[in-house]
């Protein structure tokens, strides 16, 4: 019997049990910390073995294959002493594809992923497909494909994860945006980082489709990388795009066949999500929408009543005339550039955390046309008092969700919008950025 260890016991991880399990494996789940108590009992009752605050080489090294959590390095010891003992290590999209006949959608980048696939798996939703959404959002692929019979999925997928996936196919492959992010995790080389997007269109035939942004220099530069040979969809803000979408005039077109004699058009005005950012969201699901021949009119009902996804440019409340926006998920300065861009009123600004390396600069000439007030929110602020303090009248320096909303909430005059939109991780203050992006909230409730 082959035998499959996991490693990392969150949802991906129980999810990847469970569909192992359920195909006859023999399975065993490690976790170097705590295992939530939920996943705890559903290992239980599938009598699947595991271990937790350790990983033991015993019950590792014997393993015929490893399922990785993505969020693990390549340099954590028993990660190496696999890598030395010639184990392959897959990631759990990959290992529930093996199970599935669905037809996957899938999508990469920098910024803009969680949005494009939510967004892409409303769409289609509304055109009534038997879909599933999974990835780096909601319930894993394992435990769907355990659970569900989809005939599509809308996958969300990171760079962590792409980097553990080899035989996997993307029947729509989408890259966002390719913008430098966790260089940390790939030896501070931006271009290991661009590989490693690119690897989302590895295995695609003629009869698939690769969606990419021809504004992003990174894509563009990179295309030499590609893995695959499928049907190129890219979309423009700047250009036209026979094949593919552009907005032109206030007007976004998009067609995907060159046998099309009626594009898809839709007023940009129409459109839920607002700011540059959006617009691209926008094209990347309609290009999708469209090359799956889903209905004109359903595609722009879909694209005019989406409700965005928690933390991103969430509207929270409208208090004494001052708006508050969570925009908690924005971990990284471009994130951030484009919420400030999307903003089109006087903005205190609430940001900080932990840094990644974060290169300020950017966002300067946008912070001096929008944000009047920046409260930090962070352990230590010293480099966005360097970086920003020429740049608006005030700067707060404060410890927690509560006192940063006080603060900004005393400061702001009616009109004016408090946007928190980090450009950090958050893990100085917080569990994570749904944590902050929560804790925000009900703050800015008991206002």
């Amino acid at each position: 019997m082959q035998r499959i260890v996991i490693l990392g016991s969150g949802e991906s991880g129980t999810g990847a049990a469970m569909l192992a399990k359920l195909k006859g494996y023999e399975v065993f789940v490690s976790d170097m910390g705590g295992i939530k108590e939920e996943y705890k009992n559903e290992l239980d009752e599938l009598s699947i073995p595991y271990e937790e605050n350790t990983h033991t080489g015993a019950l590792i090294l014997n393993a015929t294959e490893v399922i990785k959590s993505p969020g693990i390095p390549e340099n954590a010891e028993m990660v190496k002493a696999i890598r030395k003992q010639g184990i392959p290590i897959i990631n759990e999209i990959e290992f529930a594809a093996r199970f599935t006949s669905a037809y996957k959608i899938c999508i990469t980048g920098t910024n803009g992923k969680t949005t494009t696939t939510a967004l892409t798996y409303h769409l289609l939703k509304k055109a009534g497909l038997n879909v599933g959404l999974a990835g780096n959002i909601g319930i894993s692929m394992c435990r769907q494909v355990a659970t569900h019979n989809y005939d599509y999925y809308v996958l969300e997928i990171s760079s962590f994860q792409l980097d553990d996936m080899y035989d996997f196919k993307a029947e729509m492959a989408v890259i966002c945006n390719i913008t430098p992010d966790h260089l940390d995790r790939y030896n501070y080389e931006l271009q290991n980082y661009v590989a490693s997007k690119f690897r989302i269109t590895q295995n695609q035939t003629a009869n698939d489709y690769f969606i990419y942004c021809s504004d992003d220099v990174l894509t563009l530069n990179n295309l030499n990388i590609e893995k695959g040979n499928a049907k190129h969809l890219p979309f423009s803000l700047e250009h036209k795009e026979v094949l593919g979408a552009y907005i032109a005039s206030g007007e976004m077109i998009v067609n995907t066949n060159e046998k099309q004699l009626n594009p898809f058009t839709m007023y940009t005005t129409e459109l839920i999500l607002r700011g540059r950012h959006n617009a691209y969201n926008s094209m990347a699901a309609a290009i999708i929408a469209n090359a799956l021949d889903i209905r004109k009119d359903v595609i722009r009902e879909g694209l005019s009543d989406f409700q965005n996804v928690e933390h991103r440019l969430e509207h929270v409340a409208t208090i004494r005339g001052v708006e508050y926006i969570n925009d908690s998920k924005a971990t990284n300065v471009n994130s951030a550039w484009y919420a400030l861009e999307s903003m089109d009123k006087p903005t205190i600004w609430v940001m900080g955390g932990v840094d990644k390396g974060n290169d300020y600069s950017i966002l300067s000439e946008l912070v001096k046309e929008k944000v009047r007030i920046i409260v930090c929110l962070g352990v230590d602020n010293t480099k966005i008092h360097e970086a920003f303090s020429k740049d608006v009248d005030m700067i707060f320096n404060t410890k927690s969700a509560q006192e940063a909303v006080h603060v900004a909430a005393k400061m702001a005059k009616s009109g004016e919008a408090v946007l928190l939109s980090p450009a950090c991780a958050s893990f100085d203050l917080f569990k994570n950025y749904e944590d902050r992006g929560r804790q925000f909230k009900s703050a800015v409730k008991s206002l």
